[in-house]
């Protein structure tokens, strides 16, 4: 009963992690996965919060889900995924971990993940949608994120840049929604689309 009881009165991320994290965010080869997402994310969360079932889980998860960021790597979700398990190991139960755990590996797909529970569903929704919410944002904001993400992939060749991005950004345009819930649906579900055209049309003209 005491080691329940500590658990429900500590924080799920303290001070001592955020100050990691953002260490972390800080690096200079991060030029759009950096403490300023996070920030943005935190600051959306805020905004939904009384629509979150478990605010603090979502929270986690934002914290946690760039956590580990290699263009190069394929297992970026996993390992990130991985370091939130590990560091909050004995600040929550198993089944609330798992939870946060596979919120940030669907961040890899950003498809919902298979939960039997409608509320942690729609945390999920919520959270991934707070993830993409750049790509509903003012074409400006929008335009600098994309120069951003070059950056962060400054390794990779024009042409199979402009052939990888393009994929990427094509295969949301495909989806019969870009968000997941309504409330997102409704806020940038129509800029998304159209920030996205503008961006494949540049990429496929070399621009």
């Amino acid at each position: 009963m005491q080691i329940q009881a500590a658990m429900e009165n500590e924080p799920l991320i303290d001070k001592s992690i955020k100050r990691e994290l953002s260490g972390i965010y800080r690096a200079e080869d991060r030029h759009y996965h950096n403490l300023s997402h996070i920030e943005a994310m935190l600051a959306l969360a805020e905004d939904y919060r009384a629509s979150l079932h478990d605010p603090e889980a979502v929270e986690a998860a934002i914290w946690f889900h760039d956590a580990i960021y290699d263009s190069k790597a394929k297992d970026n979700e996993a390992q990130s995924a991985a370091l939130a398990e590990k560091s909050l190991a004995g600040r929550t139960d198993a089944g609330r971990l798992s939870r946060i755990s596979a919120m940030i590996l669907a961040t890899a797909t950003h498809q919902l993940p298979c939960f039997d529970d409608a509320a942690a569903t729609r945390d999920a929704g919520l959270f991934l949608d707070m993830d993409l919410s750049i790509l509903g944002a003012a074409p400006a904001a929008f335009d600098a994120y994309e120069r951003a993400v070059r950056l962060e992939y400054a390794w990779v060749e024009e042409p199979m840049w402009r052939a990888g991005r393009g994929a990427v950004l094509k295969s949301f345009l495909a989806r019969d929604h870009i968000f997941h819930t309504d409330e997102f649906r409704r806020r940038l579900e129509p800029q998304a689309r159209q920030n996205i055209a503008r961006s494949i049309q540049a990429l496929a003209a070399g621009t």
